[in-house]
Formats: C-alpha cells, sequence, structure tokens
C-alpha cells in the first residue's frame, strides 16, 4: 500500500502529460524519462551528467539545424548562407552519432526542439534583412562556443568511456565551426 502512495502521483503526472501532447516538449520529455530511469536504478551522479549532456547535445544540435535551414532561406548574404549550409551539413552527421550513442546507452533524447528553442527559432524567423543575419551568427557563435565548453569537459569529466570518446571527437570539429561563424561575424560588421 506504501508502494502505491508513492506511485499514484507519477502515474496521474504521467497521464496528465500524455493528455496534454498538444503542447509537447521534447526536451522535457527526454529529461523526466531519463529521470525515471535513473530513479529505477543504482546511477552514480556522473552517470546523471553523461544523460544530460547527451539530452543538452541533442538539443542544441537539433537547433543548429532547424536554424540553419532557416538562414538558408532568409539570409541576405551570401557567407552567412554558406555557413548556414555547412553547419547544417556537419551537425547532421553529429547529431546521427548523437542518436545512436543515446541508444547504445539507453539514454533518451529529444526527438524536436523544446519550447526555449522553439521561442528562439520563431524570434529569428521574424527577423529580415542584415538583422536576421547579424542575429543568426551570433546566435551561432554563442551556441558553439557553449557546446565546445560542454565537449571539452565530457572528454575529460564522462562516466561512459564511449561518450568521453564523442566529445573528444566532436570538440574540436564544435571548435571549428565557431571560428568559421566569427570569421564570419567579423565580416558583418559595419
Amino acid at each position: 500500500m506504501h508502494l502505491l502512495k508513492q506511485y499514484l502521483p507519477l502515474c496521474l503526472l504521467g497521464s496528465l502529460l500524455a493528455c496534454n501532447s498538444g503542447n509537447r516538449d521534447p526536451v522535457a520529455d527526454a529529461k523526466f524519462e531519463n529521470e525515471q530511469r535513473i530513479g529505477n536504478e543504482d546511477i552514480t551522479k556522473r552517470q546523471e551528467q553523461d544523460a544530460e549532456f547527451l539530452v543538452e547535445a541533442t538539443t542544441n544540435g537539433l537547433l543548429e539545424v532547424e536554424l540553419s535551414k532557416l538562414a538558408q532561406s532568409k539570409a541576405t548574404r551570401p557567407e552567412v548562407r554558406n555557413l548556414a549550409q555547412q553547419l547544417m551539413r556537419g551537425h547532421t552527421g553529429i547529431n546521427a552519432s548523437l542518436r545512436t550513442l543515446a541508444g547504445q546507452k539507453n539514454i533518451a533524447v529529444p526527438d524536436g526542439l523544446g519550447g526555449d528553442q522553439q521561442d528562439l527559432y520563431k524570434e529569428l524567423a521574424g527577423l529580415t534583412g542584415a538583422e536576421f543575419d547579424r542575429q543568426y551568427v551570433e546566435e551561432i557563435v554563442d551556441a558553439h562556443s557553449n557546446a565546445e565548453d560542454a565537449f571539452e569537459d565530457m572528454a575529460d569529466e564522462a562516466y561512459d568511456g564511449d561518450i568521453r570518446a564523442f566529445a573528444a571527437k566532436y570538440a574540436p570539429v564544435l571548435e571549428e565551426h565557431r571560428k568559421q561563424a566569427e570569421q564570419v561575424e567579423d565580416q558583418l560588421k559595419p
């Protein structure tokens, strides 16, 4: 009976979330699913960090692809469109590797943009001309700087050796993306 009292609220929460699928947030869904798995197993704090890293890396990768698709159609400067094309190609490959790794590790990752990412996408989609170009490139530089730091940290600190190797493999790629974006950012300055 005591177990029923503990799990009933979780079941009700799951039912409420399922009924509210119109406002589905894939990032929150993945985090919730991983929390349930971690809560039901003897998992260390570092393993939790591994799962969080894969969720965040996937989230950021999906956002990079979607923003780059948007930039290919909205950017006014050819260097911005070229950057977007390179990033889309690069992140599509990284995202596929991320999904494979997450599947091997039984870690849930989002299959779409979360609420925060959708808001950012909508904000950029509402811009035009040179303002879009500047904001897109600025967002790309910031995102890659943060991702690069996270990948470098996880290359040293991940609990799982495969996740460490993945982070070590792609940290230099993200650094190169950041440098390319910074060059374009410099070209856009008045």
